[in-house]
């Protein structure tokens, strides 16, 4: 249905693959931890959290540009969790909103939360 859509515009534009069947939301919408809180965004909150961050006027003289960042979680602390989908490489970073600092926490997302579960992940 999309590409369809997309094929029907004027212009051009470059299909990537799609996610593979392994990926984690198409397994399930979501990972939430101890006290609910947000191990993974659903994909709703992913799209609109990312949204929301992008097109806020104010956040844009504070911050950075956050548009290489595709945030997918919560520290529970005003921190975010993101990759960097343009890196083609499975890095999770965070997102410090206190510096605007993004520094990296794990090399994929099976490894943050393997860390961010036990603890080695420290913000």
């Amino acid at each position: 249905m999309w590409i369809e859509l997309v094929e029907g515009l004027p212009g051009s534009a470059v299909f990537q693959p799609p996610a593979s069947e392994s990926a984690l939301l198409r397994e399930c919408d979501g990972i939430e931890g101890e006290y609910e809180a947000g191990l993974i965004w659903s994909a709703e909150r992913i799209a609109s959290e990312n949204r929301t961050l992008r097109e806020d006027s104010e956040l844009a003289t504070l911050y950075m540009p956050f548009d290489p960042l595709l945030f997918f979680a919560d520290a529970d602390n005003g921190d975010l969790f993101a990759l960097l989908p343009g890196l083609r490489r499975p890095d999770v970073f965070v997102w410090n909103h206190e510096d605007d600092s993004r520094t990296w926490v794990a090399p994929s997302l099976a490894k943050y939360l393997e860390w961010w579960l036990t603890g080695q992940i420290k913000l």
